[in-house]
């Protein structure tokens, strides 16, 4: 894992840049702003962007950038995604986190996602505990690729960290640190598997009676689970939102062995306020352990954003200059 730690001359510069920029805006939009990040991140520290472009063009699975500024009068932990964006809450640090991510990548959102925004509030929501969504907090989210089933998924998962006093972990493993049997990697580099939307696309909570029942009302892709480069493969997987592309028994199993030997091989990662962990979506599968959301105005908060190497393949399936997938 890659770590970078800003000092303090580097963090008043990231709130120099970020003053400009809102001085710049009468009225607030992040998907505006997107198409101006990239040339506004010119003026975050040097050392800051040199490790992130390191970070791109090695190919690094997983980095963590401490000391970002959060302010500190940040306002409590609205009870849900639509009380943040209505208030505007943790607009300072989603400001913060465009600016960031563009150095990696081009930001894009989802039409079906929190009404479409570009940054996300990742926050426990009442009613919410144990559903298969980030609003959940009682449900362990397991290991998973973001949007498993979409072409566009994103090459990195964004996490920014504004509160987490419970020290909850967001879990991962990587690729790399799998020991696949050759038969098993075999079948699991073949387009045998099938990937539905998750319950966040959909808006509706896939109730676990239903099983692959119910995973088959829903649109869906087939391909493999391992592909890519031979010596630096990449994986799509998530355990939940899959299944045999034919219900065979021997695909089924590979399923659960991979799921298996992924958990057996799962590390931690803790963010603190000021952390931002950028996560490849294509060499790591990521998650979340429980934790009892209080509704106090203390819970984890998180802001996410999705990143793309090449936001013209976005634009291209959209058949308009949209970041937003419809």
């Amino acid at each position: 894992m890659e770590r970078f730690l800003l000092t303090a001359r580097e963090r008043a510069q990231v709130d120099e840049v970020v003053d400009e920029v809102q001085a710049s805006w009468t009225s607030w939009d992040p998907l505006q702003f997107a198409d101006q990040a990239g040339a506004a991140a010119h003026g975050l520290p040097l050392r800051l962007r040199r490790f992130l472009t390191g970070v791109r063009t090695s190919e690094t699975d997983v980095a963590v950038v401490s000391g970002l500024p959060v302010d500190p009068a940040l306002a409590p932990t609205p009870a849900g995604w639509d009380l943040a964006a209505k208030t505007g809450a943790g607009r300072r640090e989603e400001l913060v986190l465009l600016l960031v991510g563009s150095v990696l990548g081009e930001p894009f959102g989802w039409v079906n996602q929190q009404d479409g925004r570009l940054v996300h509030d990742v926050v426990p929501a009442p009613g919410m505990e144990e559903s298969l969504t980030s609003a959940s907090s009682a449900a362990q989210l397991t290991l998973h690729t973001e949007d498993v089933f979409h072409p566009f998924r994103c090459d990195y998962v964004t996490l920014f960290c504004l509160r987490n006093p419970d020290e909850v972990g967001t879990t991962i493993t990587r690729v790399d640190a799998l020991d696949l049997p050759e038969d098993l990697r075999d079948l699991l580099s073949e387009s045998r598997f099938r990937f539905y939307p998750d319950d966040s696309h959909t808006g509706e909570i896939l109730n676990v009676i239903d099983g692959v029942e119910g995973l088959a009302r829903r649109r869906s892709t087939v391909g493999p689970v391992v592909f890519g480069p031979a010596e630096h493969p990449y994986l799509r997987f998530d355990r939940d939102f899959m299944t045999a592309d034919q219900d065979d028994a021997r695909t089924s199993q590979a399923i659960e062995a991979t799921h298996e030997l992924l958990c057996d091989a799962v590390e931690r990662v803790v963010l603190r306020p000021g952390d931002a962990v950028f996560i490849d979506n294509y060499r790591i599968v990521h998650g979340r352990e429980p934790f009892h959301a209080r509704y106090d105005g203390n819970d984890r908060w998180l802001k996410r954003l999705n990143l793309i190497r090449d936001v013209r393949r976005i634009y291209a399936g959209n058949g308009a200059r949209s970041r937003i997938i419809t």
